[in-house]
């Protein structure tokens, strides 16, 4: 088990779940713009997010951003350490920094120390495209080993200065290399691990290399918190980790929705309704298992574990519940009754618990 972290209010590491991190796109320094997207964040889900803190003026706009945000803000440095002190006396929950690049021991110790002052963790970020010409001159190549022995070093800096109120994340663009570097780091420290497969790429793209990478480290037991890494809306962003969390039955709450791949058995417009169905109940407040299913020969036994489903016949569905059969539903009007019945499946199931 790793050591815990407070980030703000939000505990990472130490058995706590697994939370969820995003990072906004808006110009920080545009305080107005970047509270609206982080509100957004958590409406959909964000444990934690993270702004760029590309020079003072950004590092002063945190002082309404961290005092209005309804979840902790990161403040993400990149070479100048005076923006790091910036930002921790502008209320950053946390620092995240690469301490071998903000100018040497005497400015590591001066942003430990005001780190250490206020209760503040640094995250050490660390990535492919940053290791020491040392380490790959001694390794010849970018690998997990090198990776590895960058992240501990960056590490030992802040060690050095009595500071070890850390988080590290070490992310690369290929799923496999972040997986075996993550598997040496839970080997080789009790830190908590940031984990994520950086620039992963657009949505579709990225959120199948962000279920690989990510997925089979949670499912190790490895990673505290998640950042899914998209070119888009940092909003997709926390859509696909919260179903990478759910899909590993990590995470509890909303919908959790199932639909079968179709067949030669199917006779209604699956494939179409089932898009319009996920479109209108993914984002209902309840804890509920749904299903969309092709037929009734395999449909309703193959999603009994599902609290409420439907499964296709000769232009008509079957409304099922546990895999019991209810009634059934004429395919033209079963977007619109189903939906009703997730609803009222969810009413009851909430006023139960």
């Amino acid at each position: 088990m790793t050591k815990k972290v407070l980030i703000g209010n939000v505990e990472v590491g130490g058995g706590s779940s697994v939370k969820i991190q995003s990072m906004n796109n808006t110009d920080t320094r545009d305080a107005k713009a970047t509270l609206a997207q982080i509100r957004e964040l958590a409406d959909h889900g964000c444990d934690i997010t993270r702004v760029a803190i590309p020079d003072m003026e950004a590092a002063e706009a945190l002082k309404i951003i961290t005092s209005e945000s309804p979840i902790p803000v990161v403040a993400d440095i990149h070479f100048d350490y005076r923006l790091a002190l910036a930002a921790a006396g502008n209320g950053a929950a946390k620092i995240r920094i690469n301490p071998g690049n903000i100018g040497g021991p005497e400015k590591v110790k001066a942003v430990a120390d005001k780190c250490k002052e206020r209760g503040i963790p640094i995250r050490v970020g660390v990535n492919s495209g940053s290791i020491s010409r040392e380490i790959l001159a001694k390794y010849g190549e970018v690998n997990a080993d090198a990776m590895t022995e960058s992240a501990l070093g960056a590490v030992k800096l802040l060690e050095d200065q009595d500071f070890d109120d850390i988080v590290i994340s070490i992310k690369s663009s290929s799923p496999r290399l972040t997986i075996d570097t993550y598997r040496i780091l839970a080997r080789t420290c009790d830190y908590p691990l940031h984990v994520g497969v950086t620039e992963a790429g657009t949505v579709r793209e990225g959120a199948i290399k962000s279920a690989v990478g990510i997925g089979a480290l949670l499912a190790e037991g490895i990673g505290d918190t998640i950042r899914v890494s998209l070119t888009g809306n940092p909003v997709d962003e926390v859509i696909t980790a919260k179903q990478i969390l759910k899909a590993l039955d990590l995470r509890d709450g909303g919908i959790t929705f199932i639909s079968c791949p179709t067949c030669g058995r199917t006779q209604v417009p699956l494939i179409e309704l089932a898009g319009q169905i996920e479109a209108k109940v993914t984002n209902l407040p309840y804890n509920l298992k749904v299903a969309v299913m092709g037929c009734v020969v395999n449909g309703p036994g193959e999603a009994r574990e599902c609290d409420i489903g439907i499964a296709g016949g000769k232009d008509e569905f079957v409304l099922f519940e546990k895999g019991e059969p209810v009634r059934k539903i004429p395919a033209s009007t079963a977007v619109e009754e189903f939906v009703r019945e997730v609803i009222r499946v969810g009413e009851e199931k909430s006023k139960a618990t």
